[in-house]
């Protein structure tokens, strides 16, 4: 499968977006949303049914992006999870399809009753 590496990834001053830069476009994801979607088993579990629950992550902020070969970046949050390794397809499904798992994490806030706020 064919995967894009983004042309530019840069970190916004305050740490709070993650800009990627393709030949056709230019993405920001905020810190909220990528440690909300995480790739690590930590967030996702180990299998279908499995995903946790990300709650309390408005605040949160990007410590650091780590190259990870030639296919990902770790990123490291402020709230100290750094597991996950964000390869380009997965970057790239989190950039095209942000406003649809958006949408689903805000529902199953509600429907759990979380909230996006720290206690």
């Amino acid at each position: 499968m064919e995967y894009q590496v983004p042309d530019e990834i840069r970190l916004s001053h305050d740490k709070r977006v993650l800009i990627l830069v393709y030949a056709h476009g230019r993405y920001e994801l905020s810190a909220e949303y990528l440690r909300v979607f995480s790739p690590s088993a930590e967030v996702r579990g180990h299998g279908k049914g499995q995903e946790i629950l990300q709650t309390g992550k408005r605040e949160v902020t990007i410590e650091s992006l780590t190259p990870v070969g030639h296919y990902a970046i770790r990123i490291a949050f402020s709230d100290g999870h750094d597991s996950g390794l964000y390869d380009w397809n997965y970057l790239s499904a989190l950039s095209t399809q942000k406003q649809e798992r958006w949408a689903e994490y805000e529902k199953q806030l509600h429907q759990a009753g979380a909230s996006r706020d720290a206690m």
